[in-house]
């Protein structure tokens, strides 16, 4: 199928920025994932995997007697994924590429669905969210990380330019069909589908530039600011003045940033009587 592209592109630099990512949220994922009773032989649903580095410790987490099955649009992520499930010796990945937004998955059944920053991206969440209910088994759980108050990124004190990048970033996503806060949402329409919603809590920190957290939202800004002047949102100079200005931010004595506002949803289908 021809590949839709990711709206923040799938170039090698944002393949490396989203292990960045991977690597500071890791400890929320792992410890949602456990809370959420992710055990040894379970078949784990991993939506929007993306180039797969929560792939990678879902593999490990479920064993060689369990399975993943990784589900992204893009070819170019998912051969990223292949790669290294080979070189790792991971045979217990199963790869399928979908448009997520037809809300089509593969004819499967999982103990656990994991769902991290997708549902802001397609054109119909709730079609989705209704897609992964079906490919879970009664009893399965899932975990959702999704933001749900994007504007909470800024400096304190404010900076207008990451406050213009932030609006921009926003308006770019709904150009695109998406929602910036779609996790708003969210537990309504769980509760909707049959679900029961054990836990719905924010996930948003306060930083320092010494702080690994403050690199991830940095990073972004660094790489998806290109990609607003790809796609014609920017002129390259704003660019170059906005990156400038929050370098020049994180010298300041004092700093601190606010970052994205992501809710975090543990759930359980309910079992069979």
């Amino acid at each position: 199928m021809p590949e839709r592209e990711y709206v923040l592109g799938t170039h090698d630099e944002e393949i490396g920025r989203l292990g960045l990512q991977h690597r500071v949220w890791r400890p929320y994922v792992l410890d949602a994932w456990d809370r959420a009773g992710l055990r040894a032989g379970q078949t784990a649903l991993d939506v929007g995997c993306g180039p797969g580095y929560a792939t990678i410790d879902l593999a490990e987490r479920v064993g060689p007697q369990g399975r993943v099955i990784a589900i992204d649009q893009s070819r170019r992520f998912l051969d990223h994924l292949s790669g290294r499930a080979r070189s790792e010796g991971r045979a217990n990945i199963d790869i399928f590429q979908r448009d997520l937004n037809g809300g089509e998955l593969p004819p499967v059944l999982a103990d656990m669905a994991w769902c991290r920053w997708i549902f802001a991206f397609v054109r119909d969440p709730r079609a989705l969210l209704k897609a992964v209910a079906a490919a879970l088994r009664p009893g399965g759980a899932l975990v959702i990380h999704e933001y749900y108050d994007y504007r909470s990124w800024r400096l304190m004190p404010p900076c207008e330019e990451l406050d213009e990048f932030v609006a921009l970033v926003m308006r770019s996503w709904r150009a695109d069909g998406g929602e910036p806060d779609a996790g708003a949402w969210l537990p309504s329409w769980l509760e909707e589908l049959g679900f029961v919603v054990a836990t719905t809590r924010p996930l948003v920190e306060i930083v320092t530039p010494q702080d690994s957290m403050w690199e991830w939202p940095a990073a972004f800004l660094r790489v998806g600011i290109q990609r607003l002047v790809a796609l014609g949102h920017l002129s390259q100079d704003r660019a170059t003045a906005i990156v400038r200005a929050l370098e020049e931010a994180s010298r300041q004595p004092g700093i601190r940033m606010c970052t994205p506002g992501v809710a975090e949803i543990i759930a359980h289908t309910p079992k069979a009587t």
